[in-house]
């Protein structure tokens, strides 16, 4: 794509229906669950993977399970993707993976890897090299995984010289990423012995562990979940079975077109999502707390707006979503707990704010959230820093306002490829 995006504003309220693509964050889970899955009894020796997202964070996903010597097969013409069964004790005893800036990949990819026999290195982009990682590590060298980093002491890349999951109990921090928890979840069932995993403190964006629960149970294990007094899961010794699974639409990504819905008075349907399993799905609901209708549940229709009060932590991926909302609204909006999500793709809350004001907004930055003061608007050339949610939800705001250029827009190819071509059909 070119350096530059220019979005002209819409004609009129867009009336539509738009087919977002399948969830990144299952699809990567589902990977993740299908390596390391077994075959049914009678059943196939392969699972396969409906509705699977093609973007950078599964390319590099399911690259870096063929590096590990599993031959999982694409067909993106029909977004499907075939996984076979593959022992641990098959599993090349050597391999370097490249994560791209995929936290879900060197997250999940660290815990499963520490199943099997062998050296690996796990490495990523330069904001990747930044993103810390040390929680996941610290609770892996408690259950006797060899793991070392090479130049910082909780970000990649690593080193992971594994024998095998020992079991037992550990504690794991996860107030900066819900993902570390995950990752250790979906391995523990493989480890050579019941693990029990203590959460001290907060726990952010909640919902993408009970989606990982919630999967596993799909895939055949179970998680007991205690309150002892601090949370707690139990994780007995069992194995994943074989199948077909359908990958839900993304969530996250259909926050931007009923967000398009909402500043511009539209009505826009995103179909799939009635009984979704992601917690982002909760967004049309934040957009009905600032005036919105829902005629149905995978339906939004924008009326006129009124600014909110509102903890995002547990969808804090459709923050930067909310904020391009809160200008059009009368009155102050203002996002609070969500400061883990200056660890993600760039600094959300900085560079959120720094944006937002390039059109005349007034944005106060806490260290946990923003208050957004709306203002008159006007047209900006918005820096994206990489980050394919900053890129996305800042082109909203063209849709209403003139003048609306987006830089690096081909950063969208992270979880969403077609998402310009899909904007423009609100047109249609």
């Amino acid at each position: 794509m070119n350096d530059l995006y220019a979005v002209t504003p819409l004609s009129k309220p867009p009336v539509c229906t738009v087919q977002v693509p399948g969830s990144k964050s299952i699809t990567n889970r589902a990977l993740i669950l299908a390596a390391l899955a077994q075959p049914a009894i009678k059943g196939p020796s392969y699972s396969q993977l409906e509705n699977a997202l093609r973007s950078e964070d599964t390319e590099v996903m399911v690259e870096s399970l063929q590096r590990l010597g599993i031959a999982v097969h694409t067909d993106w013409e029909s977004d499907r993707i075939t996984v076979p069964c593959a022992p641990v004790s098959q599993w090349k005893p050597h391999a370097d993976f490249f994560c791209g800036n995929s936290g879900t990949t060197i997250r999940f990819l660290t815990a499963m890897l520490s199943l099997g026999n062998g050296s690996y290195r796990l490495d990523g982009v330069e904001r990747m090299r930044q993103r810390p990682i040390g929680d996941l590590l610290e609770a892996l060298r408690a259950l006797h995984v060899n793991i070392s980093t090479e130049l910082r002491p909780d970000c990649p890349p690593l080193q992971l010289n594994a024998a095998g999951l020992h079991g037992g109990v550990v504690s794991i921090r996860s107030d900066i990423s819900s993902q570390f928890l995950s990752a250790l979840l979906m391995a523990s069932c493989y480890a050579h012995k019941e693990t029990i995993i203590h959460v001290p403190g907060a726990l952010v964006s909640q919902p993408y562990v009970q989606l990982t629960i919630q999967m596993m149970k799909q895939w055949g294990v179970d998680v007991e979940e205690m309150h002892d007094p601090d949370l707690s899961y139990r994780i007995k010794l069992q194995r994943y079975t074989a199948r077909t699974y359908a990958i839900e639409p993304d969530a996250s990504s259909a926050s931007y077109f009923w967000a398009a819905a909402a500043i511009t008075g539209g009505r826009v349907t995103v179909p799939g999502l009635a009984d979704s399993m992601q917690g982002d799905a909760a967004f049309r609901h934040v957009l009905k707390r600032m005036g919105c209708t829902l005629p149905d549940q995978n339906t939004v229709q924008g009326t006129p707006l009124t600014g909110i009060d509102i903890d995002m932590n547990a969808i804090s991926d459709t923050v930067m979503t909310l904020a391009v909302v809160a200008l059009f609204a009368q009155g102050t909006t203002t996002i609070r707990n969500v400061a883990h999500i200056r660890h993600k793709e760039t600094d959300r809350l900085a560079a959120l704010a720094s944006e937002l004001r390039k059109t005349g907004a007034i944005v106060d930055e806490h260290p946990d959230g923003l208050t957004i003061h709306p203002r008159p608007l006007h047209g900006a050339v918005f820096d994206t820093y990489n980050d394919h949610r900053m890129a996305m939800s800042l082109a909203l705001i063209g849709l209403r306002i003139p003048g609306v250029q987006v830089r690096n827009p081909g950063c969208t190819a992270k979880t969403y490829p077609r998402y310009w071509q899909d904007l423009e059909n609100l047109r249609q």
